[in-house]
């Protein structure tokens, strides 16, 4: 499992919503749920993705662009049109499955003409915990693909979706959003002169592309840099010294960090679990030294983690080591 697997792995869409109508100027829909990724796919026509906070982003026929949470967003047919937007329908997912809450609106002062069809293909998509925030924090609040760098073959499947009324329609949306996310970020990461996060450009390089899959793939190994390095095939201090230069860390290092962000997660999912068994979880032995390497790089126990994020009383079943 590579870096960019691990992170994304929990990310997926439920109950996407989609809107086709013919819009006279000016108009607006406002996104006020806050979700931690929205994609925006724009199937025809055109306008402005405007974020709660930074400039403004275009947007044009087949361009996909994602916005980072928890900030909302309107989507306009001009930067600085005045039609304030009307509530014309809410639309909730499940909250057990995750979903998400989308407030959609535009002013419409005219009769339809015809012209500036537009066709926006938005997906909300949650993230799961601690794991998730080390992707959130390498994204811009918003970021664009223009039509030219994206996926104009998996468009076509979308506006083929969308043609489509038939059981199960909503699941193969879902899914083709979540293919559109992954597609959309790559692409950014690997935009020409772009700035991706050390774990992204690391995971290319053989060497350390290899540790990281490693790493990865079995978190709560007994792992040394010298038992990684014959793993990898190269030495010691070779390992040592590319991993640090290509992601920004010693890799001891990165592995206590990402076996951290596993276990708060564990923490919370699974609330009956002890402390004991959530370090055995992550790679540590006794639940000891697996609090005390928890606060060093939380900066709080992991049963205060616990009882702050689930509100479990302090010395329950949860809190035992």
């Amino acid at each position: 499992m590579d870096v960019f697997d691990d992170l994304i792995r929990g990310v997926r869409a439920h109950g996407s919503l989609f809107g086709s109508a013919t819009l006279t100027p000016p108009w607006a829909l406002h996104f006020a749920d806050g979700a931690p990724l929205t994609v925006c796919t724009l199937l025809g026509g055109a306008g402005w993705i405007v974020p709660e906070e930074g400039p403004p982003t275009p947007l044009r026929a087949r361009e996909t662009v994602v916005v980072r949470g928890p900030g909302t967003f309107t989507f306009v047919d001009e930067v600085g049109t005045r039609a304030e937007p009307v509530a014309v329908g809410e639309w909730c997912a499940a909250p057990e499955r995750g979903g998400t809450r989308h407030r959609r609106g535009w002013y419409d002062p005219g009769p339809a003409t015809g012209d500036g069809e537009t066709t926006l293909l938005v997906g909300a998509h949650p993230l799961r915990g601690e794991t998730g925030q080390r992707l959130l924090a390498a994204l811009p609040t918003v970021l664009r693909v223009p039509a030219e760098e994206g996926d104009s073959g998996l468009l076509d499947h979308i506006a083929a979706a969308l043609a489509v009324d038939a059981p199960g329609q909503q699941v193969v949306l879902d899914r083709l959003l979540d293919w559109m996310l992954v597609c959309t970020l790559r692409a950014w990461f690997d935009r020409p002169g772009g700035e991706p996060p050390a774990w992204w450009s690391a995971q290319r390089d053989p060497v350390v592309g290899a540790a990281l899959r490693l790493l990865h793939t079995e978190p709560a190994a007994p792992w040394t840099v010298g038992a990684l390095a014959g793993r990898v095939g190269v030495s010691r201090a070779t390992l040592a010294k590319r991993f640090t230069e290509l992601a920004g860390e010693p890799p001891l290092t990165y592995l206590t960090r990402w076996r951290m962000a596993l276990a708060a997660d564990l923490l919370v999912e699974r609330e009956s679990a002890t402390l004991a068994e959530v370090a055995r979880s992550v790679g540590y032995a006794d639940p000891f030294g697996f609090s005390a390497a928890f606060k060093r790089v939380r900066g709080t126990s992991p049963s205060a983690f616990r009882r702050a994020a689930t509100g479990a009383p302090a010395g329950g079943p949860a809190a035992r080591g």
